[in-house]
C-alpha cells in the first residue's frame, strides 16, 4: 500500500509552501497540490525528503495520498479561486474529511460554504493565519472557527505549527460557523490602524524633530524595548536601516508614498458600521489609503496651497510626546477593534471569547504586540467587558498618555502634518468619555424636517413636535 500523508494543503504559493514546510517539521507528513509544476518542484526540492513532504499538480493523485479521514487545507486567493477549488475537490474526497479555508475570505462567503458542504457531510471551517511568510514558516498565529469536529481532528497539527507564547500554541477554535475568518478580518483591521498610526509618528518625528533614519531607527529600536514592544514597531525600526541597493541612501525614502490594499480592512470598517460600532481609528486607516492613491493630485494640490512653516520641537521632547502618543493611540485601536468583535459575537452566534482571542494574538501575528497580554488579563478578568477603555487596569495607562496625544495632535494641526489616524483616536477616546454628547440637536434638526421624533431625558416616551420656522 502507498503512503498515507498527514496533511494536504492547495496553494503552493510562498505560505503555502512555508505552512507545509512547517507542517513536515514538526512531525507530520504533508502532501502539497497546485497546477503550477514549478511550484510542485520547488517543494519537493526544500523538502528533501518525499516520504516527509510530496506534491502534485493532479487532484486526484493528491486526494489519494491522504490518510482518512483527509485533512486538505487550502492557501489560494479569497473570492471565487476558492469555490473553484472546492468543486474540484468533491468528486473526490468523501463524507467525514475535513477541508479547511486558510485565506482570507469574507465570513459570508465562508457560512455560504460551511452550509453547502456540510450538506454532503464534509466538515469545513475557515482558519486565519497570521504572520506573513517567515510567520508561516516559523510559526503563525491561526484562527478556526466552524466545524468544531473538524478542527478537533486538525488540533495536533495546528497546535505544533502555531506560534508559541511562553509555551503556549497561538491557536484555539474560536467558535461555530464563520467565526475565524471574522476575527482575522477584524484583525487585519486593527492592523490598518497600527501601521497608519505608526507611519504619522514617523513623519512627525521627521517633520517635527528632523529625526535622519539612525535617530528613527534607534528610535523605534529603543520603544520596542520597551511598553510599545511590538512586531510592526519592531519592523519599523529595521526598515530605516535598509540600504538601497538599487541607488544611494536608505531604501524608504525612495519608496513611493502610495500604499495598497487587499480589502480585509475595508470589510473591517463596512461590517462595523453595519453593526453599528464605531472603529473610526480603522476607519481613517482605510480612507489614508484610498488618498494615498491620489498621487498626482495630491501633488497638484500641494503646489496650489500653502502649508504653514513647521515649528521644530527639541528631539527629546518630541521623541517623549510621540511615544505617549502612539502608545495611547494603540491602546484606542484595539479597544475599537474588540469592541466589534464583542458585538459581533452577539450579532452573529460566535460566542466569541475576548480573552483567547488576545491571548492567540500575543506571538505569530502582524499586531502581536506586548500590550496583548494585559488586553488578556483584562478580559479574563471581566469577559463581559464591553470596551477595553472600560477596564480598571487600562485607565491609568491612557490617563497617563492621553495629554501627549492631545499635544501631539494639536501640533500636526497647527503645523499642517497630517495626523488622522492619532486625531481620530483621540476624538474617539472623547467622544466615548463623554456622557453628554451634542447629538440632542441633531434629534431636533431631524424631527424638525423629517418628524423622526425624539426622546427626552426627564420623562420616557417618544415625543414629536410641530417646529415653527
Amino acid at each position: 500500500m502507498e503512503q498515507q500523508y498527514d496533511f494536504g494543503l492547495i496553494g503552493l504559493g510562498v505560505m503555502g509552501r512555508n505552512f507545509i514546510l512547517n507542517v513536515a517539521d514538526n512531525g507530520f507528513t504533508a502532501y502539497g497540490n497546485d497546477l503550477d509544476e514549478e511550484k510542485v518542484n520547488a517543494l519537493k526540492e526544500e523538502g528533501g525528503d518525499l516520504n516527509k513532504v510530496n506534491a502534485t499538480t493532479e487532484v486526484a493523485t493528491f486526494v489519494k495520498a491522504l490518510a482518512r479521514p483527509r485533512k486538505i487545507m487550502m492557501l489560494v486567493p479569497a473570492g471565487k479561486i476558492v469555490d473553484t477549488v472546492i468543486e474540484g475537490l468533491l468528486p473526490h474526497i468523501e463524507k467525514g474529511d475535513i477541508l479547511i479555508d486558510g485565506g482570507n475570505s469574507f465570513f459570508t462567503d465562508t457560512d455560504r460554504r460551511e452550509a453547502h458542504l456540510s450538506e454532503k457531510g464534509i466538515h469545513f471551517f475557515g482558519a486565519g493565519v497570521s504572520g506573513g511568510a517567515k510567520g508561516a514558516r516559523k510559526g503563525p498565529s491561526i484562527m478556526p472557527g466552524g466545524s468544531k469536529a473538524g478542527y478537533a481532528a486538525v488540533q495536533p497539527i495546528f497546535e505544533a505549527v502555531a506560534a508559541k507564547y511562553k509555551g503556549e500554541p497561538c491557536v484555539a477554535y474560536l467558535g461555530p460557523k464563520s467565526a475565524g475568518n471574522y476575527v482575522k478580518m477584524v484583525h487585519n483591521g486593527i492592523e490598518y490602524g497600527l501601521m497608519q498610526l505608526t507611519s504619522e509618528i514617523y513623519d512627525v518625528l521627521k517633520k517635527g524633530g528632523d529625526f535622519d533614519n539612525d535617530e528613527l531607527h534607534h528610535t523605534f529600536q529603543k520603544w520596542n524595548e520597551g511598553r510599545l514592544a511590538s512586531f510592526l514597531v519592531e519592523i519599523t525600526s529595521e526598515i530605516f536601516e535598509q540600504e538601497d541597493e538599487l541607488g544611494e541612501g536608505r531604501l524608504v525614502d525612495q519608496i513611493l508614498d502610495k500604499a495598497k490594499q487587499k480589502g480585509t480592512g475595508k470589510w473591517t470598517s463596512q461590517n462595523a458600521m453595519d453593526l453599528g460600532i464605531p472603529v473610526p481609528s480603522i476607519d481613517i486607516a482605510v480612507s489614508m489609503r484610498e488618498l494615498s492613491a491620489l498621487k498626482d493630485e495630491r501633488v497638484k494640490a500641494d503646489d496650489l496651497y500653502d502649508r504653514p512653516e513647521v515649528e521644530m520641537i527639541d528631539q527629546t521632547v518630541l521623541e517623549k510626546m510621540a511615544e505617549e502618543a502612539l502608545y495611547f493611540s494603540f491602546i484606542v485601536t484595539y479597544a475599537q477593534g474588540l469592541h466589534q468583535l464583542a458585538d459581533a459575537s452577539k450579532e452573529y452566534g460566535y460566542n466569541l471569547d475576548i480573552a483567547t482571542i488576545a491571548k492567540i494574538w500575543r506571538a505569530g501575528c502582524i499586531i502581536r504586540a506586548g500590550l496583548l497580554a494585559d488586553i488578556t488579563k483584562a478580559f479574563q478578568t471581566d469577559a463581559a467587558l464591553p470596551n477595553l477603555l472600560l477596564s480598571s487596569s487600562f485607565v491609568d495607562k491612557v490617563k497617563g498618555t492621553v495629554a501627549s496625544a492631545r499635544e501631539l495632535a494639536a501640533y500636526g494641526a497647527k503645523n499642517g502634518i497630517p495626523l488622522p489616524g492619532l486625531s481620530n483616536s483621540l476624538t474617539y477616546f472623547d467622544a466615548y468619555t463623554s456622557s453628554r454628547l451634542p447629538l440632542n440637536l441633531i434629534q431636533a434638526q431631524r424631527d424638525y424636517f423629517g418628524s423622526h421624533t425624539y426622546e427626552r431625558l426627564d420623562r420616557e416616551g417618544i415625543f414629536h413636535t410641530e417646529w415653527e420656522s
